[in-house]
């Protein structure tokens, strides 16, 4: 049975040097700093309560409102970063054991006790991803890989603790699964399968633009 393993939230915090000579020192401002939250949390269709993203034009909203992450990548990228990474290192809310890329796919409908979610795309690694680990290759690396983690919908409220179990409740989708839709959005130039998936009811708004823009040229 899939189990949210651990849950974190993380404040917008401002870190660096002004002038620095190193891209890396600069002056930044995150919340990518997730740690983790002991007890119960609410999740509202805004995110889970006490989280918060400094970039709200490409992180959070109702498509991107909760970033699950599989915890089975952890052993991997220990070994292969030689970082001793912590549950929400990659930025993530949920920390899920049991499910990876292949097992998700968008549109599925998750219940976590109270809760309920909808998959609504892959999770895209940007740029500070590799700040928070001072690794420059890493957000090329994750997608190379497709360890990417996906986004969460919050159909239904409620409060969530860490040991719940992951029931699925709907498969609209089953042929895209979040490992299928990171290959077509970045490693196969295949424009019908990108309309196909653009098409997909559940997918989220930026991605079906990003696909249709694809598609069209």
């Amino acid at each position: 049975m899939p189990t949210i393993g651990s849950i974190q939230t993380s404040r917008v915090r401002t870190l660096g040097t002004p002038g620095a000579a190193d891209p890396m020192d600069r002056v930044w401002s995150t919340g990518f700093f997730k740690e983790p939250v002991g007890g119960a949390v609410r999740v509202t269709q805004s995110g889970v309560v006490g989280d918060e993203q400094a970039d709200r034009v490409n992180h959070g909203g109702p498509d991107k409102a909760v970033l699950a992450y599989s915890a089975d990548h952890y052993p991997g990228w220990r070994t292969e970063l030689a970082l001793d990474l912590p549950f929400g290192a990659f930025g993530e809310n949920l920390t899920v054991s049991g499910l990876t890329e292949a097992d998700v796919c968008v549109g599925d409908v998750w219940r976590a006790g109270a809760v309920v979610f909808e998959v609504s795309q892959p999770r895209q690694p940007c740029w500070k991803l590799a700040r928070r680990w001072r690794v420059k290759t890493l957000p090329a690396t994750v997608v190379e890989t497709g360890r990417s983690g996906w986004y969460l919908r919050v159909r239904t409220d409620g409060d969530l603790t860490a040991g719940t179990d992951l029931v699925l409740e709907q498969r609209p989708n089953p042929d895209w699964t979040i490992c299928r839709a990171n290959e077509v959005m970045y490693h196969v130039e295949d424009e019908a399968l990108a309309w196909e998936l653009a098409r997909v009811p559940q997918l989220s708004m930026s991605w079906r633009e990003m696909l249709t823009q694809r598609a069209d040229n």
